[in-house]
Formats: C-alpha cells, structure tokens, sequence
C-alpha cells in the first residue's frame, strides 16, 4: 500500500505499465519510486520461494509472479541509467503538498530529496536480479549464467562504494553463498574469480567420477580442516549409497574416504566410527598401505602437538592389537610414522604382547582363517559397552548402555570399570545400599561423571548428568535428592565463577538465596560435603554479602558450623577496615581463631623400625582441620581483594611473631593484630611460612597488579636469600603504581625498608654501584653505604655507565677523588662530567633540583627494570 502511495505521490499515472516508462525522461524521484516498487516485487518473489512456517491467512496479495517478467525489464533498464537517482523525504513530500510542481521536475527544485549514487543504485539492482536468476535457475539452467553475471558485478560494486555505506545494504555472507552456488552450477574455464573452491572441487570430482583426486582433497583437508565434518560425512553417505545400488567401483572408494574421514576424526579426539569398523572385518596389505598413508600424510611431526602424536600413537598401538595377521601387524610396526610415534619401550611392549599371543606363527605365512570370521563372543560385546560407557557423557547413552549390559549379565557391578569413577565416601556408602543393581549401577556412575565433569570445568554436561541424576534419585531417596541438590548448587557457584563473575558480574540474587539456605538447611541424616560448606561462605564473601553475614545469619549457624563463623568474623573485619582503635576487637577474635586452627600437639609415636617419630596434632577447636598444603583450601576460594588483603596480612602477622625471625615481612593493615602469642611452642609456623608463600601465589593470580601483594612476595624471597627474585618483584610493584617510572612512585610503596632490602640484594648480588645509587633514594642518603660500595672494584654492574643517575653531589665529589686516586683517568672523566651537569649546580632552585633528581630515578629504576624482568 505504502509503495501504490508513493507511485501516486511521485505522478506515476495509474494503469501505466512500468516496463513501457523510459526511465532516463522521467524525474529522478518517479524513476526511483518505479525502482522501488519493481524492486519490492523481485524480492517478494524470491522470498515466496523459500520454505517457511505456515502463517494465518491475511488479506489477499497481489499475484507478483505474473508481472515478474516486466520488473525484471524494468530493472534491467535501470542498469543502463548512469546518473543519481533522488528518493522523497518528508520535507519533499511537504514541499510537494504546498507546490506540486515544486519537486517532481518542472522547477530547479527537481533534485530535491535524498541522493542515491548510481553505483549504489546498480549494487542493488544488480544483487536482485542475481537473485530472481538464481530463482528461476531451477526450470531454467541457462540463467545460472545471468546470476552468476549479476552476484559478481555486485561483489564488485561492493568493493568500489565499500561495505559501510549508508543507502546500500547488501547481506555479503548471503552474497558469498550465492557467488559460490553459481560457480559450482556453472562451468566457466576462463573465469578467474572460479579459483576452485574445495567444495567446488568436490563437487566437481563427483560429477566427473574423478574419485581419486577426491580422495587427495580429503587427505589434504586433514592437514587443512577447512572442511567440516558434517560435509565431509555428507559426502561419505552419498557415495555409500551410490555404491548400495550396484556401482561396485565405488567400493574402494568408499573404504579411502572412510579412512580419512576416520584419521581425522582420531586426531580431533571422537569415537571411531562404525563404518570403519564394518570396513575392516577383513583387513589386507592394500587397505594397511592406505591407511598408514592417510595417517602420515595427516599429521606435521614437526609442527604437531604432543597431544595430536598421542592420539595417532595410540591409534596405531590400538589397531595392531587388533590384527591377528602378525605380517599386517609387522607392516604397521615396521613403517615410519610407528617408529617416530611410540618410544622404543613402548615397541617392544607391543611385539612381546603380539608374540605371546601367537607364539607358533611365522611372520611369513598367512593363516589359515580370519580371527574376524569367527562370530563376537559375548565377552567381546561386554568389554566393547564398557568401552563407550567409559567414554560417554550423555546421561541417556549411558542408561540404555547400562541396560543392556544387565541384560547379559547379572553378576558384574559396573561402577567398577573404571578407577578413574570417584564418589566422595559421605556419598558412597548411601549409593551403594541401593538395592536393585541397575539404579546403583547408574546413579554412581552419573554421580562420578558429573563430579569429574565439574573438575575439569566442563560445566555443561556436568550440569546434564546432575539434572538426570536428581530425576532418577527423587523417585525413591529423599536423602539423595538433597544431596544432588547441594551438588547442584556449588556447580551453579562455579559456573557463575568461571563465567559471568569472571568478568565482575553479580550473581542473581536466586544462587545467593539458595547460598543461604545450604547454610541454614537443617534436615537430618543429610551426607553434606565439607566442600560446598567452604565454597559458600566463601561465595558470601567473595560478593560482599558482608552484612547477612555480620547481621542477619542465625546464631546456632554460627555456633555450630565453623565455616560460617570463619566467614562472619572475617567480613566484620573487612567491615570495619580501616577504623578506629576499637574496631580491632573483631580482629582480635579473627586472629585467636586462626592462632587456635594452627595449632598443634606434639606427641611421640614409636614406629615399625623401631625409631620413635614426631606426629602432630591438631587441637579440637571446634574449627575446620585445614590441610595447607590442598589447593582447594577454604582460603583459596577467596576472590574478593579486600578479603584476601585481610587474611594475607593476618597469616603475615603471624609468620613475623616466631622469636627466629630475622627478616620481617610487611603487608597492608599489619598494625590491626596482636604483636604477640602466649604459648608460641604451639603453633605450627611451618604450616604458616607454606601458607603464607601459598597465598601469595594465589592472590597474584587473582590480580598481578597489586603492589602490596607484590611487596609481600618480594619479602618472602628476600627472606629465603633469592635476591634476584626479590628484586624482581619490588621493582615491579613500583612500575606498576608509577607508570613504569614515568611518575614517582608512591611513598608507601617504596619506604625506607624496601630500599634498604633493595640495597642489601644489590650489595649480595655483588652490584656497588647500583647500591651507591640506590642510597640517594632514602629520605637521609646513607653516604657510609654509598662510599663503601663505590670503593668495591670487583663489581657485577655496569659501574661507570650509571654515573649519569647520581644526582647527589657529594657522592659524585667521591668519585672523582677515587678515580684520582687509583689513576682511572677516563673513569674520572666520566664522574667530571656527571658533576658538571647545570642542572645540579648547588645554587639552582629547589624545583629544579627535585626535577633533575626525579628524572634520574626514572632512568635509573627502568634501567634496573630491564635487567631484572
């Protein structure tokens, strides 16, 4: 309706045929509303031809298929029209409603309204009439050409006007889809965009029955995966099933496309197809040379990955303990690819297994009958199951896989197979009361997977095996249908975690409700998890839910689960950081809390050999046994900057209170603990030292950024006598808060003990000169120091070429009297020359002096940088 009103709008008489109006005598915005509406019409037609969902019946359209012949002229014309065309726009159209004659061609005003290029004009026309071609290509194969012609030139359009323009919107990825449809349906040589596609290709060597180039395409796509693999198993179909209905050339075909597919298959880590199996029932030298082929020419020894040369290894390893021919098994074990795969052990591994297995056979006869003519036992269907129910993840394969498995034996129990299947024992003991063998069977085994799944962070199908696992459990234990609640639960926290909260998402405020209500769930006899327990209030804490956790959780909760009173003393302290005198108390329990988690008994134990060995104890605080040495500790949840700060600094604390302490390390809010512990004979400070280096590790990975965290990480290395690592570390905690040195760094980054530990690892590392510099950096420059160092001559620095970073005077005045004294003239040179510097004179301003201090330090910490990083 909109288009038949800007036909009348734009004075295009009713009743006129469009194909008999000449274009190039009309006004641009007649001509353009007659485009418009032509155009509309093609696309109507292309867009009926397609498949689409039956919608409900509207109002009745006009029947565009029988003027599609004269829109197709009338676009063809357009092609010829070289000038810009005009489209009304609201001000034209109320132009026009004032003075008719004003926009439609009678006055100067005639070029009134939007301009459209005629390179945009012609991209479009063009891409609709390759459109409507291709269309009628199906009852027509000479059009094909005219499309093809059409789709190109609008490709180059494209490429003139560029693909951000405004008036011309074309769908390129359509466009390339139809470029490529044309170019495998017509057959053009001198055509030079036709630079043979692989599916072009394909396709050609299927219609041309020129298969062995086909099969080179394959083997050379498994180098290249360009091809998918739903094609290339699209056209495996397609030539099984020509050779099912009697083209018995195609059968070896048919075996070399399977191989490849199969190879490539193998390297991207699926299960071997069936087909391939059914192909090699009866194996020969000939299907042997082609598949070690296929296998060499499918894998770069020299570029692939140890993982891509395991899985052809074991495949290769695999396929000879399938052969009971030993001279196919020597054909394979002898080739090349074998050799450089499998180590020399492994080899001869194999060979030992293969002769034990036929002891009497002589490699150069060929026995008497296939081992693969003799029908499947039923041990070799069991042990074939086991195999796909070890390998699937799909809660449905692995229910009907356990079903027949039942079915042909009622003596095994298959949540045995594999050792790699593990429940934790709080569940373990209620799965395996189950009584009928097969819901056992399943709920272990989908347990374990999901379990595992979770691990390794595949959260997507350890998510399908809890959701089928609670299925199946709620129909007749209550108990475990709480339990695979719970475990849904920490799998939400950790797909959260690994996702959105990655990224500082908040979670929704359902997963901190259910949260909650783990930790306030009392229903007896529940198998509960020590791990969701600490994941949650970690969870809490890591997403600053600082106040239920102060304010609003229940009080037998804090009594009665130790995580919970962890996190509520932890997130009061971080509360009230940085407060006053009086908000230390909170931190005061924190610290009595953790002194008492840390604490040990000792006791003598007499061993086996007689030797009486020290065992430690935990006392029974009523608080969680942390194993500081488990990755998965409860500390190590922690995400949250502040919250790690907290308990870094408190584990820091701790480890300065031990009386053999020499080199204290620092951290932020340090001043917040006691100074002091009653019975230190109590405390485990080796578990501290591992935790607090543990901790640190973590909270860098976390954020890498944060100079606090790495100034304590410098500590610890300089406590433990690595100099060059702590080096390492302060420098980069004064970069990263100074813009790499391009501004000062921050007072309470670089204090006076940081540079002292910074001058003692130079002066250990043997560089003097670096040392004497790094004196001028204290608030009172330590000469003593300084002229200590500089009087070292077996320096491990570049000595004189950091003379230009002294800006301190009197320090210079030394040089240049050391350098006389033991005759070094050039070196003495040098410290002249550095003195002499104007903007060091003595007289200048105090601005100035400072400015040429700073810009010495900065030179000099990004020459320390580059050497240390």
């Amino acid at each position: 309706m909109l288009l038949n009103e800007l036909l009348c709008i734009s004075k295009v008489p009713p009743g006129t045929k469009h194909v008999d109006v000449d274009l190039s005598s009309i006004p641009p915005t007649t001509a353009m509303a007659i485009l418009l509406y032509n155009r509309w019409a093609i696309r109507t037609i292309v867009k009926s031809s397609f498949p689409v969902k039956q919608v409900k019946p509207g109002p009745p359209q006009l029947n565009l298929k029988e003027q599609a012949a004269d829109s197709i002229l009338v676009l063809e014309g357009a092609l010829k029209l070289n000038k810009d065309l005009y489209v009304h726009t609201i001000r034209t159209l109320d132009l026009l409603a004032m003075e008719p004659g004003m926009v439609n061609g009678e006055t100067e005003s005639s070029t009134a309204g939007l301009k459209i290029s005629a390179e945009e004009i012609q991209c479009q026309v063009c891409y609709d009439l390759g459109a409507i071609y291709f269309q009628q290509g199906a009852t027509n194969a000479a059009l094909h050409e005219n499309a093809k012609e059409k789709f190109f030139k609008t490709r180059e359009l494209i490429a003139k006007i560029g693909s951000s323009s405004l008036h011309c919107t074309i769908d390129e990825e359509r466009l390339a889809g139809y470029c490529q449809a044309c170019g495998v349906l017509t057959s053009s040589d001198d055509d030079a965009s036709q630079q043979a596609t692989p599916y072009s290709q394909i396709d050609n060597c299927l219609k041309t029955g020129n298969y062995q180039d086909l099969v080179k395409i394959f083997l050379e796509d498994n180098l290249a995966l360009s091809l998918p693999v739903q094609f290339r198993q699209s056209v495996q179909r397609e030539l099984f099933q020509n050779a099912l209905q009697g083209n018995d050339a195609l059968e070896e075909v048919c075996f070399k496309i399977c191989v490849c597919n199969t190879v490539r298959d193998i390297l991207q880590g699926e299960i071997i197809d069936v087909q391939f199996c059914l192909l090699f029932l009866k194996p020969n030298k000939e299907k042997i040379d082609f598949l070690l082929e296929a296998c060499s020419r499918s894998i770069n020894l020299e570029n692939a990955s140890e993982s891509l040369k395991r899985k052809m290894a074991s495949f290769l390893k695999n396929l000879c303990l399938g052969l009971e021919d030993l001279q196919l098994v020597f054909m394979i074990s002898s080739h090349d690819l074998f050799i450089k795969l499998l180590k020399d052990d492994e080899r001869k591994l194999l060979i030992d297994e293969m002769r034990k297995r036929s002891p009497r056979i002589n490699l150069c006869t060929k026995p008497v009958t296939s081992f693969y003519d003799i029908p499947a036992s039923a041990s070799v269907n069991i042990g074939q199951l086991e195999h796909q129910l070890i390998l699937s993840v799909d809660p449905w394969r692995i229910r009907q896989i356990l079903i027949e498995l039942h079915g042909m034996t009622s003596e095994r129990q298959f949540w045995t197979v594999s050792n790699k299947w593990e429940v934790p024992n709080v569940y373990g003991n209620v799965i395996l009361g189950i009584k009928d063998n097969l819901t056992r069977d399943l709920v272990y085994i989908l347990m374990a997977k999901g379990l595992h799944c979770s691990a390794i962070k595949d959260f997507v199908h350890a998510k399908q095996l809890f959701a089928a696992c609670l299925e199946l459990v709620t129909e007749f234990s209550p108990k475990l249908r709480q339990v695979m609640l719970n475990e849904m639960l920490l799998l939400d926290i950790y797909t959260h975690e690994a996702g959105p909260g990655a990224n500082g998402e908040r979670p929704p405020s359902d997963l901190i409700s259910r949260v909650r209500g783990y930790l306030e769930m009392r229903v007896p006899d529940i198998p509960l998890r020590q791990v969701i327990a600490e994941e949650c209030v970690a969870f809490l804490l890591n997403w600053r839910e600082n106040e239920y956790l102060t304010m609003q959780v229940p009080l037998p909760l804090v009594q009665t689960n130790p995580y919970v009173k962890l996190g509520q003393l932890l997130a009061a302290t971080c509360k009230e950081l940085p407060g006053p005198k009086e908000s230390r108390r909170t931190a005061k329990d924190l610290w009595e809390v953790v002194v008492q988690i840390c604490s040990v008994s000792n006791q003598h134990k007499r061993g086996n050999d007689g030797r009486v060995s020290l065992i430690k104890h935990r006392e029974s605080t009523g608080f969680l046994l942390i194993s500081w040495e488990c990755p998965s500790h409860f500390f190590f949840s922690f995400q949250e900057p502040l919250v790690l700060t907290t308990i870094l600094s408190l584990f820091v604390k701790l480890h300065n209170v031990r009386e053999d302490i020499v080199n204290d390390i620092t951290a932020e809010y340090i001043s917040i603990w006691p100074s002091s512990i009653p019975n230190l004979q109590s405390v485990d400070f080796e578990a501290v030292a591992v935790t607090v280096k543990e901790l640190v590790n973590y909270a860098l990975t976390i954020n890498p950024n944060n100079h606090f965290w790495l100034i304590i990480q410098a500590d610890i290395y300089f406590a433990t006598n690595q100099y060059s690592a702590a080096l390492h570390y302060y420098l980069q905690a004064g970069a990263i808060c100074s813009d790499f040195f391009n501004k000062m760094v921050p007072p309470d980054v670089f204090t006076d003990q940081v540079i002292k530990r910074m001058i003692k690892c130079c002066s250990l590392l043997n560089c003097h000169t670096q040392v004497a510099i790094l004196c001028q950096f204290l608030r009172e420059v330590d000469y003593k120091t300084a002229f200590k160092a500089l009087q070292e001559q077996n320096s491990h620095d570049a000595m004189d070429s950091y003379y230009e970073y002294i800006w301190d005077v009197t320090i210079l005045e030394y040089l240049t009297y050391l350098h006389h004294k033991r005759g070094e003239t050039d070196k003495r040179q040098i410290a002249i020359k550095a003195i002499g510097q104007t903007e060091l004179n003595a007289s200048n301003p105090e601005e100035v002096l400072q400015l040429a201090a700073q810009r010495r330090k900065k030179k000099f910490l990004q020459a320390m940088a580059k050497l240390y990083f």
